[in-house]
């Protein structure tokens, strides 16, 4: 197939999506409150908000779904609390070497290379993943009014999984390492990753045959679509003797780009299309829009990895259906930003109390932001400013943190008390923790946009030396450092907290978690 042909293919797909959405439009698709939204729901839920608080066993049928969960999920939830304390160690060690280097310059595990990726594969492979599948096995006995089967296979799992991060984060500070970013892990350990991915997708399949529900919500849709795609990515990636040179770089980019747009991404819409509606009492204004999202997520972000590779030496026609599958998913965020927003719409007040609903609304937000952000910097002429800059260090983190990460703490408040069969003992510490990730990630973000943008500009102008556009990032490095450290601060009170409730420790509560007990009065 000529390069032609696969970019006039390109474009007449993207234009058939568009007009079957607006079809769906005229034809009432969008629709709001449609039966299928309602089936999360108990009879009288609907209209109420939903605050949290543990409800008594005899008089919620969910109590049986939550018990069977619990054992695999307590366990994914606690390593995925531990992994995002050595990450948050890891990323603030590496935050200061880039304006300190000499600073812990003794032993070579600490150099910049090596704290750097063993970071980054904390969060890819630990903290993220762990929470995100402990959430996902959590909702789906609800969403499917059953109980799990074969939580054995998921704790199991779960096992193998850790322990082959640990031997791979090992592997990595001894310098031993396959050498492409996210794909650091050497591969025959990355076959125990796939085996225990295995476990864990096991109980979805089992469940689904024992569903009491005729239609499956759109969250188990994404929950499907996830533990299908990632495995397949996994594996295309890691298969050894496969890739080499420029493919190497391209299938490099494919993988990272799409580990967080068909992974990370479906796992943690799914999160939001079930605890948004859940908390303020509301089905999910569209339901349709929620299932056109879906599939054009599934259409479009296949191939948007490419615009990494702009100016590379790779085919022109691969970068251009890159930038043009990049541009498309405006097209599902738009469709996930007008639900949330038409959905929330009236019921903003809740978030002065619900920790849930404060997370997961930020965290839509930050979805939407770090989409369109994405899609533009796929454009030349932005990509020309904004590659090997700080710049996209900003927006990597923009989508894996202010979006997945914040939606899995607000999903961890709503799941861990369900879990563990008690309140949370220290309603301040949650509000502490609110206030402390989104400040500092504000700050991280904020200096390494700009400094990320002035530094590009710097690179293209040919009359500065290139000392030059090192130098002027320092303070700005700086200012990520002091983000990342009051970000490290809110992660060492979340994990505080998920001990203590564990644990049992701290007072024991009755009511859910209310940050303004008082309401306010307009």
């Amino acid at each position: 197939m000529n390069t032609a042909t696969l970019l006039l293919s390109s474009f007449l797909l993207a234009v058939t999506a568009l007009l079957v959405f607006i079809w769906s439009l005229r034809k009432g698709l969008a629709d709001p409150d449609p039966e299928a939204a309602r089936v999360i729901f108990e009879p009288g839920e609907i209209g109420r908000r939903d605050t949290g608080e543990l409800p008594p066993r005899a008089e919620d049928i969910r109590w049986a779904a939550d018990r069977s969960t619990a054992a695999p999920v307590r366990l994914m939830l606690v390593c995925a609390v531990a992994w995002l304390l050595v990450a948050s160690w890891a990323g603030l060690t590496s935050s200061i070497k880039l304006h300190a280097p000499d600073w812990a310059a003794t032993s070579a595990w600490l150099s910049f290379g090596r704290i750097r990726t063993l970071h980054l594969n904390a969060v890819a492979y630990g903290w993220t993943p762990m929470a995100a599948l402990g959430i996902a096995l959590w909702m789906l006995p609800r969403l499917l009014r059953t109980e799990l089967v074969g939580a054995r296979y998921a704790m199991v799992g779960a096992v193998l999984w850790n322990l082959a991060l640990i031997a791979g984060l090992a592997c990595v500070a001894l310098g031993i390492s396959d050498g492409m970013e996210w794909l650091e892990i050497p591969w025959q350990i990355g076959l125990v990753f796939a085996l225990a991915g295995a476990l864990i997708a096991i109980p979805l399949l089992l469940t689904l045959r024992n569903r009491r529900v005729e239609h499956l919500y759109v969250s188990v849709w994404y929950i499907g679509a996830a533990l299908f795609w990632f495995p397949v990515l996994y594996v295309v990636a890691k298969w050894p003797g496969l890739h080499f040179g420029v493919e190497a770089a391209t299938m490099n980019w494919w993988f990272g780009h799409n580990v967080l747009g068909l992974f990370y991404t479906p796992l943690s819409l799914a999160a939001v299309y079930y605890f948004l509606p859940k908390v303020i009492g509301r089905p999910v204004q569209s339901y349709n829009l929620s299932l056109v999202g879906f599939w054009c997520l599934a259409f479009f972000y296949g191939q948007v990895g490419g615009h990494h590779l702009i100016g590379g030496p790779v085919p022109e026609w691969l970068v251009t259906l890159s930038i043009v599958q990049s541009m498309m998913m405006v097209v599902p965020v738009l469709a996930f930003t007008v639900n949330q927003h038409q959905t929330m719409r009236g019921h903003f007040a809740v978030l002065n109390h619900s920790p849930t609903l404060r997370f997961m609304v930020l965290g839509g937000m930050m979805y939407t932001l770090s989409s369109v952000q994405g899609s533009l910097e796929a454009l030349r002429s932005v990509n020309t400013v904004t590659h090997f800059t700080h710049f996209t260090v900003a927006h990597a983190h923009l989508g894996l943190y202010g979006f997945v990460t914040m939606v899995m703490f607000g999903a961890i408040y709503f799941a861990l008390p369900r879990v563990v069969g008690r309140e949370w003992p220290w309603p301040r510490l949650v509000a502490a923790h609110f206030w402390l990730v989104m400040g500092g990630f504000a700050v991280y973000f904020t200096a390494l946009t700009i400094g990320g943008w002035l530094q590009g500009l710097a690179m293209l102008d040919a009359s500065r030396p290139f000392i030059e556009s090192v130098q002027l990032t320092l303070p700005w490095l700086q200012g990520r450092t002091v983000g990342g450290a009051i970000m490290t601060l809110g992660h060492a009170l979340f994990a505080l907290h998920v001990g203590a409730m564990v644990l049992g420790l701290g007072p024991r509560r009755e009511g859910a978690v209310d940050l303004y007990p008082t309401p306010r009065t307009a």
